[in-house]
């Protein structure tokens, strides 16, 4: 329903903000990660949000980036994440790391978040990592990602798997990593991967 909103931060606390967008506050809940990137009170901030709608409820989430949006309604999806445990999570991780921790199998990397048991990170994991295809085409791997060796084709392979993992198609992840520097780390690799499909 709503793709994004811009006003005038008005009042933050933990796991919300408030936008002042032409006289209406908005009271958008987030993750402590979008609260720290947000400017000072009565500055212009844009939050891309999510209204997740219950019955007796309707909740706007919002988020300093697309990439933290998408990685939560990815989040979202999975049986027994809500919307809560999701928020703790990015809170936590960025997408960047929700990404490699799910390609790479890494389920200890969820339990730092709040709510998060072992099992719930396990599933997180397995759903996660079915939502991954692997690249015959490009001769990429599950395996080459779990391997997470240094090399430089291991790391552009590794946030190749990542982007799949957070919604974005493989062609498009390829192409976007193929431009960059593939001896830089893969969290750097993604980072640069999603400012550049942001900045389209």
């Amino acid at each position: 329903m709503f793709y994004s909103l811009t006003g005038k931060l008005i009042h933050t606390e933990p796991g919300m903000a408030v936008l002042d967008v032409g006289g209406v506050a908005f009271k958008c809940f987030t993750s402590m990660s979008t609260l720290r990137g947000l400017p000072r009170l009565n500055e212009t901030a844009t939050l891309y949000t999510h209204l997740n709608v219950r019955e007796d409820a309707l909740d706007l989430f919002g988020f300093l980036t697309q990439g933290e949006l998408n990685c939560f309604k990815l989040l979202t999806g999975i049986s027994g994440v809500g919307p809560k445990v999701a928020i703790a999570i990015l809170s936590e991780m960025t997408p960047e790391t929700v990404a490699l921790a799910a390609a790479a199998g890494d389920s200890k990397r969820f339990t730092h978040a709040n709510g998060v048991g072992p099992k719930l990170a396990q599933r997180i994991v397995l759903e996660l990592k079915d939502k991954v295809k692997s690249f015959s085409a490009a001769g990429l791997s599950m395996e080459d990602v779990a391997a997470g060796g240094p090399s430089a084709s291991g790391n552009a392979a590794q946030a190749v798997e990542a982007l799949v993992t957070l919604g974005y198609s493989p062609s498009d992840a390829a192409a976007a990593v193929g431009r960059l520097d593939s001896a830089l780390p893969p969290e750097e690799l993604i980072r640069l991967a999603l400012k550049s499909f942001a900045s389209k």
